[in-house]
């Protein structure tokens, strides 16, 4: 699995979570989902990812998106 599915998983997951917690929990986590969503977005322009610039370092594959 390269870089570019990983940040996808993760993202999807985050978002789910988040959607369920504030569903069950407290609206609040809405937030957490407009942050990733956020994140997603600027990525997209710049091309930078934290989550991204992490699993470079630790070595994983790099997909065509975070070369």
């Amino acid at each position: 699995m390269n870089i570019d599915r990983i940040v996808s998983l993760v993202a999807g997951l985050f978002v789910l979570l988040s959607v369920l917690l504030s569903v069950y929990y407290n609206q609040n986590w809405l937030w957490f989902t407009g942050f990733v969503g956020l994140n997603l977005f600027q990525s997209a322009f710049t091309g930078f990812c934290p989550l991204a610039k992490i699993l470079k370092t630790a070595g994983v594959e790099p997909g065509k998106a975070y070369e």
